[in-house]
């Protein structure tokens, strides 16, 4: 579930070792499957062990994780990496923030998570983002921006050279292409 590098899992044994005996580490998640979930870890004491918690051994130390984050946590991988700039542990969770689909998931679904997870981290860069309206039977897929999206004039641009080109390939077979359902001329927009 969680991938924890060697030099990490020599790190947390170090700092467990100044901790009260069978304190465990603590990996989490706060807000998963939003945009704004973040992922950390933390001491945790014997008598904060929850009865659900899943407790995961690893050299010298055990993890332990809460039902809720156990999901998100998947394929999370932490670090501990040392350079010029000194030490620091890293933590990548690419779950966190939209729950990994299953592989009999539906068409909705597995976009959903696309959408999610690979395109709107990039409209994100320009305080935008998309959501799916609908699939039509012909399988095109009917998408909503929103944020610095709306009213951007390189919109076509994005749509069609950027998601539809993602979506054909990623979904080759099942997505036919790509419409916009935005009223770019009602609001206020972010590029006018």
């Amino acid at each position: 579930m969680i991938s924890i590098s060697e030099a990490a899992q020599e790190h947390f044994v170090k700092l467990l070792e100044k901790q009260t005996p069978k304190t465990r580490i603590r990996i989490f998640v706060v807000n998963p499957g939003t945009k704004s979930a973040e992922c950390g870890v933390s001491y945790c004491p014997e008598e904060s062990l929850e009865e659900d918690d899943i407790v995961l051994p690893y050299t010298g130390f055990e993890a332990a994780v809460d039902k809720e984050s156990e999901p998100f946590l998947e394929d999370a991988e932490i670090d501990f990496v040392t350079d010029q700039m000194g030490s620091q542990l890293t933590l990548k969770a690419p779950n966190a923030k939209a729950r990994k689909v299953s592989e009999n998931a539906t068409l909705r679904e597995r976009l959903q998570y696309f959408i999610d997870t690979e395109v709107n981290p990039s409209l994100a860069g320009h305080g935008g983002n998309c959501q799916i309206v609908e699939i039509t039977k012909e399988g095109v897929v009917v998408l909503q921006f929103g944020g610095g999206c709306n009213g951007c004039s390189m919109i076509d641009v994005t749509l069609k050279d950027g998601i539809e080109k993602q979506l054909l390939k990623e979904f080759e077979g099942e997505v036919s292409g790509v419409a916009d359902s935005t009223e770019h001329e009602a609001g206020e927009h972010s590029y006018y």
